[in-house]
């Protein structure tokens, strides 16, 4: 606080803290080698598998632990165990890298870790696979819930946004892309300068008129109002100006010169 005296600490404070840091650095550096040699001797363990939960939880971005944490999985959980003891172990895994995403949100290596574990979900529940989509669809609608609320804290977290896009591009049952319109729309209305938002839309244009599902003229006259919206807004702003050369370059420019020029005449 301004105006308050700073308190230096004692010598023995000091020392004590130095020895307890290098105590870490040296048991860091002792499950660490430790790891590297059950990895090399190729243990499956429960023991090994409690062992890189540790040392992830100090370092997330050791991508050769986990790595190693699913070789444990695959090779010396999983095979023992039944479909819904696999389903259990998975769930706990996507709960464990949610509560690593909340302190480390752009550590590519949890984000690629989850996504295995929804690739490895097993089909059920349900005697020969009577309900083919259960665990799967469970999982995937609870991700994109999760993604959305990682979004919610860091609406430009550019990791999440492309983790958005695979999960909506992979859930078993498709939600329908007009969906993701909505979507943008309210990060968009929430925040003009969000690039991510925009970007997505684009591609969720793209694909809709690819696949002829929306008009490209009746889309694009709304799209250059809720651009001349923005320019209105803020219009030194580069993520809209990036999507306004999108519209205009497209390849698939339908919307009249009048709209263009009046568009124009806006952000003059």
């Amino acid at each position: 606080m301004h105006g308050v005296k700073r308190v230096g600490q004692s010598k023995e404070a000091l020392g004590a803290k130095k020895q307890r840091e290098q105590a870490k650095i040296k048991d860091y550096l002792a499950l660490t080698d430790d790891l590297l040699s059950r990895k090399k001797d190729k243990d499956w363990s429960k023991e090994a598998f409690d062992l890189t939960t540790r040392l992830l939880q100090v370092n997330p971005e050791f991508y050769t632990i986990w790595n190693y944490r699913r070789s444990i999985m695959l090779n010396g959980l999983f095979p023992p165990s039944s479909p819904e003891e696999i389903n259990s172990l998975l769930a706990s895994e996507l709960s464990m890298t949610t509560a690593a995403l909340k302190a480390h949100p752009k550590v590519y290596w949890i984000w690629n870790h989850r996504q295995w574990c929804l690739e490895n979900v097993p089909e059920g529940p349900g005697q020969d696979g009577a309900d083919f989509h259960g665990w799967r669809k469970a999982n995937w609608d609870r991700e994109l819930y999760v993604v959305e609320k990682m979004l919610d804290a860091d609406a430009r977290n550019f990791l999440a946004w492309n983790y958005r896009r695979y999960v909506l591009a992979s859930m078993p049952i498709q939600r329908p892309k007009v969906s993701e319109l909505t979507y943008t729309t309210r990060k968009i209305e929430t925040n003009f300068s969000n690039f991510s938002a925009w970007h997505q839309r684009s591609k969720v244009y793209t694909s809709l008129w690819d696949s002829g599902s929306l008009d490209p003229i009746k889309c694009q006259e709304e799209e250059f109002e809720l651009v001349r919206n923005a320019m209105y807004t803020d219009p030194n702003d580069q993520s809209v100006w990036m999507y306004h050369r999108w519209l205009v370059g497209s390849g698939k420019l339908y919307i009249t010169v009048g709209a263009l020029r009046q568009l124009n005449s806006t952000a003059l």
